[in-house]
């Protein structure tokens, strides 16, 4: 385990880390131990009771926050002719086809964190699989990122849309704003996501589909919330 730093310390003390909270308290407890110099960001993180090894138990899909995330997107868009030019003018802040996978691909170049597309350019998307699959940044249909209405799709990540997925622990790690929100945004954007990954359960999930959940600002240590009050 590598040695914690003062303030991290410090933040343990200030509550039972063992205890787990509703999330009212679990909010103000991140928000008053986040110590760092800057803005922290607060994430989530909720351990599910399912298999996502399995195509029926897969967990994904997309939410526009209540209060955003705390920072402007860079979105880059795969378009053509009048698609091209919707996403400009939609405030897209890269667009382009073969040009843009080619700069990815021999360059090196991530200037964005999310992309989208409409479903012509698939094909050229596609071949970037292997390098944007890790990074959780390829399209997909069910988060709203494969698209002819690349206007809205822009709008939304712009206004504090988030896309949740399942790692391979099965669990989902998102953000849920910044320290500067305070609790009460905080916990309506909690509330926010939570239902929505709570509606996306799988019918085929078996047994107590939250297992756990926690959240953490940047630097400061997991507070627990109790998942059997949250649906």
């Amino acid at each position: 385990m590598p040695k914690r730093g003062k303030k991290y310390q410090d933040s343990v003390k200030e509550y039972n880390k063992a205890e787990v909270y509703d999330v009212e308290q679990a909010m103000d407890i991140v928000v008053k131990t986040s110590k760092a110099k800057f803005d922290e960001t607060i994430e989530l993180h909720a351990r599910l009771g399912v298999d996502g090894r399995h195509a029926d138990q897969q967990v994904r899909g997309a939410i526009v926050l209540p209060h955003g995330v705390g920072k402007t997107k860079k979105v880059l868009v795969f378009a053509k002719g009048p698609k091209a030019t919707e996403a400009e003018e939609a405030g897209a802040d890269f667009v382009g086809a073969e040009e843009m996978a080619q700069k990815i691909q021999s360059e090196g170049w991530f200037d964005f964190d999310v992309v989208i597309a409409t479903p012509d350019m698939m094909s050229v998307v596609g071949r970037l699989g292997k390098v944007l699959g890790p990074k959780g940044l390829m399209p997909n249909p069910k988060s709203g990122t494969v698209t002819m209405d690349v206007a809205k799709a822009i709008e939304e990540v712009k206004a504090g849309k988030v896309e949740y997925r399942l790692d391979k622990a099965n669990i989902i790690h998102t953000p849920i704003g910044k320290t500067s929100f305070g609790a009460d945004k905080l916990a309506d954007n909690f509330n926010a996501i939570m239902g929505a990954i709570i509606k996306a359960k799988p019918a085929s999930a078996k047994g107590q589909y939250l297992k756990s959940v926690v959240v953490t600002s940047t630097m400061g240590p997991g507070v627990k919330i109790n998942p059997m009050k949250l649906g």
